[in-house]
């Protein structure tokens, strides 16, 4: 499992988290589409928006290995802003290649891209 150094761990002053220590022994856990309702909790959108923010800030537009990215934040993005890269995509693969679609991440967390956010 690939750990991607630099990457924040959580969301500051929260349980939020942003990626894993090690890998499940078992495999990982499967990348699902989460239904993000409009009456979900502020800190839970937070979350969300500092996610976006941290993997643009990371990976920018490029392809990105899924590695100790925590399953369960991503799957409020997968399949929206962050889609498969990989052709077959295995969602239980800690290997498995994501890209963000800029697009769409732009409609949705338009402060996530402002300059010094993760600064």
């Amino acid at each position: 499992m690939l750990k991607h150094r630099g990457f924040p761990g959580r969301l500051p002053g929260t349980d939020f988290q942003f990626t894993i220590r090690r890998p499940n022994p078992k495999g990982a856990t499967p990348l699902i589409r989460r239904d993000r309702y409009r009456d979900r909790r502020a800190p839970d959108k937070r979350a969300d928006l500092a996610f976006m923010g941290a993997l643009w800030a990371h990976f920018g537009d490029a392809p990105f290995e899924r590695g100790n990215l925590d399953a369960g934040r991503l799957s409020w993005l997968f399949a929206r802003e962050v889609l498969p890269y990989d052709d077959p995509f295995d969602p239980e693969s800690y290997d498995a290649q994501l890209i963000i679609d800029e697009k769409a991440a732009r409609a949705s967390f338009p402060e996530a891209f402002e300059d010094g956010m993760w600064a």
